[in-house]
C-alpha cells in the first residue's frame, strides 16, 4: 500500500500572485482532508491565511466541504472571493440551489452537527396533481427577513452559523425551492432550529407560492383558504 497520495492544487487570482504559480503537485498522507491541506498551504504561504474563513473549496471541479478526504489524482482549488464578494448567506434567487457551498459557509471546528434541509417541489398538494410551482418574492425585504429569522434561531438554540437560500420563478417537479443549513454544537439544536426556521419562513417571509395544477388551473397558496371561507 502506498504511503502517500499525489494531488494537484490550482491557484487563482490573488492566490496565484501569493504563491507565484497557477498550480503545483503535492504528495500528501492518505486521509488528508481539504481543511488539513489548506492549513499546510497557509504555513507554506503565510499570506494565504488572510483568506481563511472567506473562501470555498472545490475538488475535481465540484464544491466540497472542509472535512472531505482527498484521494490520489484529485485536483483541488481554493476559491477566493469573486467580484461579487464572499458567498452570501441569505439569498433569494432565480438560480438553481446547491447545498454544498452553504455547508462550507457554516461549518466550524466547534460545531459538531450540520443539518441541511431542502424543500423540494412535489407533484401534488392538497389532494390535487401539480404541474409546476411559481415563486414570487419581495427580494430585498425577503433576504432581510431570512436574516432576522436566522438571528432569532441562533439566540433560541445557541447555534452556530445559519445559511438560507430561497428560489423564485418557475420550478419544475423535483427542483429545490429552499435550502436551510444550520451548524450547531449538537444535532438536537440543529434539527430543532432548522424545523422552526422553515415554519417561520412560511409564516412571515414575503415569498409567495403559486400552484399550477395539472388540469390547467392555478392558485396562489393561501388564496384557497379565503375562497373556501367565502363558500361557507
Amino acid at each position: 500500500m502506498s504511503d502517500s497520495i499525489t494531488i494537484v492544487v490550482r491557484y487563482f487570482a490573488a492566490h496565484r500572485e501569493i504563491t507565484g504559480c497557477s498550480d503545483e503537485t503535492l504528495a500528501l498522507a492518505p486521509g488528508t482532508t481539504v481543511e488539513a491541506l489548506w492549513e499546510m498551504l497557509t504555513e507554506r504561504y503565510p499570506r494565504l491565511a488572510g483568506y481563511s474563513g472567506r473562501l470555498l473549496f472545490a475538488v475535481n471541479q465540484e464544491f466540497a466541504v472542509a472535512e472531505q478526504e482527498l484521494h490520489n489524482g484529485d485536483e483541488v482549488a481554493f476559491i477566493p472571493p469573486v467580484s461579487g464578494g464572499a458567498p452570501r448567506t441569505f439569498v433569494v434567487t432565480p438560480a438553481p440551489l446547491d447545498p454544498t457551498p452553504l455547508v462550507a459557509m457554516v461549518q466550524a471546528r466547534d460545531m459538531g452537527a450540520i443539518v441541511t434541509f431542502a424543500g423540494v417541489v412535489r407533484d401534488n398538494f392538497g389532494g390535487r396533481k401539480t404541474a409546476f410551482l411559481e415563486y414570487e418574492a419581495y427580494p430585498g425585504m425577503a433576504e432581510a427577513v431570512l436574516e432576522q429569522i436566522a438571528a432569532e434561531a441562533r439566540t433560541r438554540w445557541n447555534t452556530g452559523a445559519i445559511a438560507i437560500h430561497h428560489r423564485i420563478g418557475r420550478l419544475e417537479i423535483g427542483e429545490t425551492a429552499v435550502l436551510v443549513v444550520v451548524a450547531a454544537p449538537h444535532r438536537r439544536e440543529a434539527f430543532e432550529a432548522a424545523e422552526w426556521i422553515m415554519d417561520r419562513i412560511k409564516e412571515v417571509a414575503p415569498i409567495w407560492k403559486k400552484e399550477h395544477w395539472a388540469d390547467g388551473e392555478a392558485e396562489w397558496v393561501g388564496d384557497e383558504k379565503e375562497r373556501k371561507q367565502t363558500l361557507l
